[in-house]
């Protein structure tokens, strides 16, 4: 994939994250719940300072090294699997996700989280944790349908 592909692909779902991060923070006030489709889907304002489940509150500086080991462990393998593109697709969006947690994390010391299955105890989430999620799941379809990465 051309580096222009991969830069503006990068950009566009970072933007996407940030931009609902930002409509949920101006329109929803913090620990508000607002119900999009009763049972099943729930829009909040939950400001998450830990990981799932808020599992390690409190500890940005682990998740500070913990974003930027993997920024660099993902750009790395983003190079050097450049010619496999389901590999290069999958790492996009991974990376795309931590760095819009990230970003949260860095500016602000928590992260927003907005998404809420109401019918199912599943941590609220956001529009960056479904990137890593989907390019988790891309990345092991291809690692699944090619076997050895050499």
């Amino acid at each position: 994939m051309p580096v222009l592909y991969l830069i503006v692909g990068m950009l566009l779902l970072i933007g996407a994250d940030q931009w609902t991060k930002y409509l949920v923070s101006t329109n929803i006030s913090e620990g508000s719940v607002n119900t999009l489709i009763p049972g099943i889907l729930s829009i909040t304002n939950l400001h998450n300072n830990g990981a799932a489940w808020s599992i390690l509150e409190g500890q940005q500086w682990l998740f500070t090294l913990i974003s930027i080991f993997a920024i660099v462990l993902v750009s790395y393998f983003m190079y050097k699997l450049r010619t496999k593109k389901l590999y290069e697709f999958s790492l996009l969006i991974l990376l795309s996700g931590i760095i819009g947690n990230f970003i949260d994390r860095l500016f602000q010391g928590y992260v927003v989280d907005m998404i809420q299955l109401d019918f199912i105890n599943f941590p609220i989430f956001n529009f960056a944790d479904s990137c890593i999620t989907v390019g988790i799941i891309i990345l092991f379809i291809a690692i699944l349908r090619d076997g050895d990465l050499d």
